[in-house]
């Protein structure tokens, strides 16, 4: 698995190009702004971008979904639960008022258990609501994209519709932190002291938890 973690846009999302060596088949994880630097990179490596992967559907995260969508033909892909966000009125709506571009439907919609490849790569859809009802976390080969479930040395948001404390440390403590400590968590924000942490780390260091 050949894993590239770019910030982009001007909230520090971190969005990551993920892609299968041999057949250089690829994947991209929350494009959420320089879109045209994200797809420049991808085409300097000569992947072939089959999947935009959203691990939830706020506006920050989905903002570069119709511009990488237009300029790859990539399909979208999103939790069913957030599917809603992202095509109701009102999503949009929430959208513009943030200053971002609405996301196209969804391509594919998939729940907990599902797993997305991308040639010899493959990444496991663990469901994780709290910060919003549809947020996801990806794990594949030891590696867990986290989007705003688990940030290094932090957690997302609880105070936007849908979300609940409660739910949000049921998810990272029984879906996330069962997993090996070695695991490498790849966060949606660019918020810790680091870029990358991993389960071990954050079951033993994270004020929130």
């Amino acid at each position: 698995m050949d894993i590239e973690q770019m910030k982009v846009g001007f909230m520090d999302v971190f969005c990551y190009v993920v892609a299968c060596p041999r057949t250089k088949e690829a994947l991209v994880i929350d494009p959420a702004g320089d879109e045209d630097r994200v797809v420049e990179r991808i085409e300097q490596k000569d992947l072939n971008l089959k999947y935009i992967v959203n691990t939830h559907g706020h506006p920050d995260h989905i903002c570069g979904n119709a511009k990488v969508k237009a300029l790859t033909g990539a399909r979208i892909i999103i939790h069913e639960l957030d599917d809603q966000i992202i095509n109701s009125a009102h999503g949009h709506e929430i959208a513009r008022q943030w200053g971002f571009t609405p996301s196209p439907p969804a391509d594919l919609i998939v729940k907990d258990g599902d797993q997305i490849a991308v040639g010899d790569v493959s990444l496991k859809v663990i469901h994780t609501p709290g910060h919003s009802p549809g947020g996801i976390c990806l794990l594949g080969d030891g590696n867990l994209f986290t989007g705003d479930t688990l940030f290094v040395g932090g957690i997302g948001r609880t105070d936007l519709p849908g979300a609940s404390m409660a739910q949000f440390m049921k998810s990272i403590k029984e879906r996330l932190f069962i997993l090996p400590g070695e695991t490498i968590v790849w966060p949606g924000h660019d918020y810790g002291v680091r870029p990358s942490s991993t389960i071990e780390v954050e079951r033993k260091t994270n004020p929130w938890l």
